[in-house]
């Protein structure tokens, strides 16, 4: 076994790696960059080296940096979790020149496997089903045209050398084929290096089904059963399970034996897995992952076994811990991707500052993975997710029930987050019978993302009640500061000389505003006059971002309201309100909106301007192309407009919020 591995990764997969080394006694090195500085895998591991700037092209995607770091600290092996180099055969090439195991599989497994195109002919040859598609390697515009029509719309253009949805496009026209075919091409060379592209019929109702394959060097293979990643959307994985709705045992055994023949098939070493798209009776093979997944914890949960730890003893030249007869399934587990993005604006990725990130504590139950604290910021650099949690029960309903009870103690606060959204998903009767497929979140989006629900008086008495208890608190100590604790002034049931104190507290929400009358009731309560005239009684004490158990108006309700400087995230029945104390004094209120302005929804970079000064623009045209989180996002005209100035190239860095453009509309 090595003494030291270096992690060529970041975040939850870093930390991830870093926690079975050290229980199995192996030193751990980090890498970071300079936006990791301070990053939670760098606290974690017993060594860093920083490898350069934030973009990932300057940082973790150059292996020569990660290499000398690997030599200066005496690591004997790189693990590459996922991402990044993970599926890089130069790189697997220079970690073997340099002495250094690659803790994954042999150079040329990944490159048999890193091109889509060459993995479907390498599986056609092997008898392996596929779904029907163009997989060659000419790659002109107007052959893979051409294909396309010859399959039949709608087709699915895909990276040839990627995955994580990156360079995929739905596509369900001719006249949509050429600009989307642009867009994938441009993402793929982006984020994988390689602008190829593989066409394939796009199955309307299909399920993703996917089986964790391992090998070692001295011939063993098994299969650790399979992952359902059904539910998706924009191509990325929401819900994974483990094992998969309504499989039989013929099926997994048929799948599993297919998978472990495709890696046998190319000499695999390490973790796996091979991806199946079914439909009905039928299943296709997509692609093989040479890497460990982002759902591994799945699979671990219900076979008891750490495959991290696997991969460790495998590429040090150990045999597979256990042999095929020998796993067995235990049980039923969900994991869901906590990501910072908003589900209301078509999951635009979110960045900003974690002022509070808490979830149920860890036990064989519940799992959680997470490359983040509170006080970390979430970057533009960098994939959005926050953490990944993991549940597991001894059957598929025990476990859901779980998944929605941690997602309900989930209390993320500082960038706008999907939790809200993932807690639909759980909670739909339909994904509670099984009936996943890859289509679920288009099917029921209505359910999934309703319109936000206004704020309730519910709501803002909670608000109020934390901010008169910091008023209460605040008055007591500076009692004790004064020397004269029984003074009348320092009260804090609202005594004054000439009568009752009443405040008044004008919140904010959106554009909205609240404003409540408070007075001090006998006994020590609040009586709250709301802002449509009814009159609440309210009685509390709330302790700063702890749970609020409230009576209100003689109910008795539970809430967890959290506090930053003057806004306050109120969590109750299911419902997240972020509101906005106003100081009456110094008002800082949103100015009004300028009109005609096209502004960057989030930071990040633009990839393409697709309009000039003076040109006539349509509503719903693409104006601009952003790149953000290694995704790209058309922004669009809202309005049939005259563009009127353009304020920023392709290749230039823009904030969120940031004026791209102006336009003149008619009625300007």
């Amino acid at each position: 076994m090595f003494d030291k591995i270096l992690i060529a990764n970041r975040g939850e997969i870093a930390c991830r790696v870093i926690e079975t080394a050290r229980r199995m006694g192996v030193a751990t090195v980090a890498v970071y960059s300079d936006a990791d500085r301070d990053a939670l895998h760098v606290a974690c591991a017993d060594e860093a080296c920083h490898i350069g700037p934030a973009p990932a092209t300057e940082s973790y995607l150059l292996g020569a940096k990660i290499i000398e770091a690997a030599r200066r600290t005496g690591a004997q092996a790189v693990h590459p979790g996922y991402g990044f180099l993970s599926e890089n055969a130069e790189f697997a090439d220079a970690c073997a020149d340099a002495g250094l195991t690659f803790i994954g599989p042999p150079a040329d497994a990944i490159r048999a496997m890193g091109s889509k195109s060459e993995a479907k002919a390498l599986m056609e040859r092997a008898s392996v089903p596929l779904v029907p598609g163009y997989h060659g390697a000419d790659q002109d515009p107007a052959l893979l045209a051409s294909e396309a029509e010859k399959i039949g719309y709608p087709v699915l253009i895909k990276a040839s050398a990627g995955g994580g949805g990156k360079g995929m496009r739905i596509v369900r026209s001719a006249t949509e084929f050429p600009a989307s075919l642009d867009s994938a091409k441009r993402e793929a060379a982006s984020s994988f290096g390689d602008e190829r592209v593989l066409v394939e019929k796009y199955l309307t109702a299909p399920r993703h089904i996917e089986v964790q394959v391992f090998a070692d060097s001295l011939g063993n293979a098994v299969y650790l059963f399979e992952r359902d990643c059904s539910v998706q959307r924009r191509h990325q994985k929401v819900i994974e399970e483990a094992p998969a709705p309504g499989m039989t045992e013929a099926r997994r055994a048929e799948m599993g034996e297919a998978a472990v023949a495709a890696a046998q098939a190319i000499g695999y070493q390490g973790a796996g897995t091979v991806e199946f798209i079914a439909e009905g009776e039928d299943f296709y093979f997509m692609e093989m992952n040479t890497r460990l997944q982002v759902e591994h914890p799945v699979t671990e949960m219900i076979t008891g076994q750490d495959l991290v730890e696997w991969q460790l003893r495998v590429a040090s030249g150990e045999a597979l811990p256990l042999s095929q007869s020998e796993l067995t399934i235990s049980g039923h587990a969900f994991e869901v991707r906590l990501y910072a993005e908003d589900p209301q604006r078509d999951f635009l990725p979110a960045t900003g500052r974690l002022l509070h990130f808490e979830t149920p504590p860890q036990t064989r139950h519940l799992r959680l993975d997470s490359g983040v604290r509170t006080g970390d910021s979430v970057t533009v650099f960098y994939d959005p997710m926050i953490a990944k949690l993991i549940v597991w029960d001894r059957d598929r309903a025990s476990a859901l029930a779980r998944l929605r009870a941690a997602l309900a103690g989930t209390y993320i606060v500082g960038v706008t987050t999907n939790t809200a959204f993932l807690a639909a998903v759980a909670a739909h009767p339909a994904f509670a019978e099984g009936g996943v497929d890859t289509g679920f979140i288009e099917r029921y989006a209505e359910d999934l993302l309703p319109a936000p629900e206004a704020v309730d008086d519910d709501c803002l008495a909670l608000a109020a009640l934390a901010e008169m208890s910091a008023v209460r608190r605040e008055a007591a100590q500076d009692a004790l500061r004064s020397g004269d604790g029984g003074s009348p002034w320092f009260r804090t049931d609202g005594w004054r000389l000439n009568g009752e104190t009443r405040r008044h507290l004008l919140f904010q929400e959106g554009e909205q505003e609240f404003v409540l009358d408070i007075g001090y009731a006998p006994g020590g309560g609040l009586e709250a006059v709301m802002p449509g005239g009814a009159v609440m009684s309210l009685r509390g004490d709330w302790q700063e971002n702890r749970h609020l158990r409230a009576n209100l108006d003689g109910r008795v309700v539970s809430a967890r309201v959290l506090r930053h400087a003057q806004d306050f995230t109120v969590l109750h029945a299911g419902r997240n309100h972020l509101l906005h104390l106003l100081d009456p004094r110094n008002p800082d209120l949103a100015g009004e909106d300028e009109g005609g302005q096209l502004t960057a929804p989030m930071s990040g970079k633009i990839v393409a301007v697709r309009v000039e000064p003076g040109e006539a623009v349509a509503q719903g045209q693409v104006l601009v192309v952003l790149e953000a989180m290694k995704m790209e996002h058309s922004i669009t005209a809202a309005q049939d407009a005259v563009v009127s100035r353009v304020f920023f190239a392709a290749g230039d860095l823009v904030e969120e919020g940031a004026e791209l453009l102006s336009l003149e509309t008619a009625d300007d």
